[in-house]
């Protein structure tokens, strides 16, 4: 068990299998060549999300 303190990982193994995992995101993340979407343009449509989920919830 890894300190919450140090870690945000819950055990060792789990920490280990992170790094590579996260690698191979960034890197299909950067051979993606698609359009890149403009930085305004994802904020605007999450605040539009998280605003529909707070709405739902009341």
């Amino acid at each position: 068990m890894l300190d919450p303190r140090i870690s945000e990982f819950e055990s060792t193994e789990v920490a280990e299998r992170y790094d590579p995992w996260f690698r191979a995101k960034v890197e299909l993340a950067r051979a993606d060549e698609g359009p890149a979407i403009p930085h305004d343009q994802v904020i605007g449509e999450m605040r539009a999300l998280i605003e529909a989920a707070e709405l739902r919830r009341g």
